[in-house]
């Protein structure tokens, strides 16, 4: 799921996506409007190459402007509750740090703050209360592993602010994407990045991402939404073979057209076998680049 999603802000200029062995990828759109890649290598292989180059362009979004009454707009939510675009985005998963959330919504005056704010204030939450901490967690990382540690990188943040709006009545989606360099410095670059979007009444859906304690902007490249990770991972599959698996992900965004560097894999997960797959797989990659 390595497909932008264009919309009024975003365009896809240019995309080229190259696999070893060259397969044919076809594609299509699942249930949530991504566009999903699939594709089959029938021959013996020791490493899987996926190398995704993609041009965009990107505007600055509008964000709502919160000027509806609070209570028209807490009402407005409870019409839509059962409506089958949101249900899915509704359903909150119970966790250690569920009675917590409920007592900090209690606390909260909802005749005074419309969702778009105390959605706003939640994420400057987790901002502030969880360490942004690479390498502490992985993508099985449960709910309560993150709760207890109060710390993460931005999928877990995500999946914090995830239960959050949806405990609120809120509908809310995972986002997975790429966030730009920018002036403000981004916590979440060089890698893909993860947030939310939550459904504002009188709106529609605004990406909030608590990495950054921002609203996602110009900045975020979306590839997917969906109920959580699971829908709208940027890879995966599966594979037959007796083997351990490796992998090896490098994210490389610039607001400067072709700006590449040499992709190197690191010492640790270089094949110690005779004949190396990933020096094989480093090789195909920089044929690649020259030849563009």
């Amino acid at each position: 799921m390595l497909y932008p999603i264009a919309d009024e802000f975003l365009k896809v200029t240019s995309q080229n996506i190259k696999v070893n062995s060259n397969p044919q990828i076809a594609t299509r759109v699942d249930f949530y409007n991504n566009t999903v890649g699939s594709f089959m290598l029938i021959e013996p292989h020791d490493y899987l190459s996926i190398v995704s180059e993609i041009e965009v362009i990107t505007t600055e979004k509008m964000y709502p402007n919160d000027s509806k009454p609070v209570k028209a707009q807490w009402e407005f939510l409870k019409t839509i509750t059962h409506k089958p675009e949101f249900i899915d985005f509704l359903k909150y998963k119970t966790f250690d740090g569920t009675n917590e959330i409920f007592e900090l919504i209690e606390s909260k005056n909802l005749e005074v703050l419309s969702p778009y704010r105390i959605v706003l204030e939640f994420c400057e939450y987790i901002y502030t209360n969880f360490k942004y901490i690479q390498g502490i967690t992985s993508v099985d990382s449960k709910l309560d592993h993150v709760w207890k540690l109060k710390a993460g990188v931005c999928q877990d943040f995500t999946n914090i602010l995830l239960q959050m709006v949806r405990m609120l009545g809120i509908p809310a989606r995972y986002v997975s994407g790429y966030i730009c360099p920018n002036d403000a410095g981004s916590r979440g670059e060089g890698a893909t990045h993860a947030w939310i979007e939550a459904y504002i009444p009188f709106y529609g859906w605004l990406g909030i991402d608590p990495t950054n304690n921002s609203i996602a902007n110009q900045y975020h490249v979306k590839l997917a939404v969906g109920r959580h990770y699971n829908d709208c991972a940027p890879v995966k599959g599966v594979y037959k073979g007796a083997v351990k698996e490796k992998l090896f992900v490098k994210v490389k965004v610039s607001n400067r057209k072709k700006e590449n560097d040499d992709l190197v894999f690191p010492a640790h997960l270089k094949s110690k076998t005779e004949g190396n797959s990933y020096r094989q797989n480093l090789e195909l990659i920089q044929q690649i680049q020259q030849q563009q």
